[in-house]
Parts: structure tokens; sequence; C-alpha cells
């Protein structure tokens, strides 16, 4: 027997979801047809609208609703520390952590040959520019995978020869962990016992 169409439709949608395979798809999709109908409402709204209003914020490429978000113009930050992190999932563990208040730049990934990521689509032309705007030291805060570590170093030589002054944090975080993951004490202490980037 054939499923409707719009029922097909609604299951290939959801495999768009990172971890999402067919039969999790399925179940999702009978779930909010059959035994939460205002829920599927209420997650198709909510989705179009965050689609049609949420952009990058212009200077440090995170998610946001305005031009400029709510930590770019926050006069309570220091300027001249500049935090870059891969996902926004990592600037809200830093945040959580409370031992960081300079500004942030988020890459929105990292680079990764082998996925056909590199420096273009990272827009690491924007981080150097925002890196020149002022002396500031970078934090590079990449994850310690072998992506976030070739990541560092790539940022680490670009950013030098800027001239710019980069430290990485320390490694308080387990290999191959990701920032999201860690305990807020773990990443605290991490970002406290940063060293230079050595050549």
């Amino acid at each position: 027997m054939n499923s409707p169409s719009s029922l097909e439709d609604l299951i290939d949608a959801l495999r768009c979801l990172p971890g999402v395979g067919p039969k999790s798809a399925q179940r999702m999709a009978y779930h909010l047809l059959q035994r939460d109908k205002p829920g599927a409402l209420r997650l198709a709204r909510t989705l179009g609208h965050a689609v049609e209003s949420i952009r990058h914020c212009a200077k440090c490429n995170n998610l946001s609703e305005e031009e400029i978000c709510a930590l770019c113009c926050s006069p309570k930050r220091d300027a001249g520390l500049l935090c870059v992190v891969e996902m926004p999932a990592d600037l809200l563990m830093m945040e959580q952590a409370q031992c960081y208040r300079g500004m942030y730049f988020v890459l929105m990934g990292r680079l990764s040959p082998l996925d056909g990521i590199g420096a273009r689509e990272l827009n690491l032309e924007r981080l150097v520019t925002r890196a020149m705007e002022q002396p500031c030291e970078v934090i590079l805060a990449t994850n310690f995978t072998v992506e976030g570590e070739a990541t560092a170093h790539y940022l680490a030589t670009l950013l030098r020869a800027q001239g710019v002054k980069v430290s990485r944090i320390a490694r308080g975080l387990p290999v191959g962990g990701e920032l999201e993951h860690v305990d807020s004490g773990t990443l605290a202490q991490a970002v406290l016992e940063r060293r230079a980037v050595s050549e």
C-alpha cells in the first residue's frame, strides 16, 4: 500500500535533520500526525518564522534576529579579546562557563577538505577583517578534533601573518572532545590557562 504523497514528503523532509534516518523520520511523522497535530502546526509555524527572521550577525557571524547581535552591542564586553569558535553551541557553552567576557567570531563549521569545506566556505576574510579592526588577542577555541586542530593551525598562521596576537585554549578538554559536551569547570580552566600558539 502506498503512503499519501504528503506523508512521504514529510518523512523525506524530516530526514534533513542530523542523525535522522528513514525509520526515525517515519516515527516522527506518524507521531506528529497521529498524536500531536497542534505540536506539528506549532513546529511548522515556528520553523517558518525562524527561517524568515534569523540571519548572521554582521560582526560575529552568530545567528541573530538583528543586524548586530546583543553580545556584539554590549558595552560590558572586552573588545580587545576575540574568541573564535566553530558553532553557536560552542559560544553558548563558553557563555555558560562564565569565564570569558570578550567578543566572539563563529566560524559556522571547521576546515574539512573531505567534506568540501575550505577557507572560502568559512568566510575567513570576515574573521581577518574583524581581528584587524582594533588591537586584540584572538583566542582560538576550536574543538580538539583533527579538523578543529587543523582549523586552529590554519587560523593561527593566517592571523599571525597579519600581526595579530593569537592564543589557543589549553588542553583541559579531552582530546577528541567537543565544547558543547564539556562541563563548565573544565571549559573555564581551559580558557584561563590558554597559551600562545607556537610557530
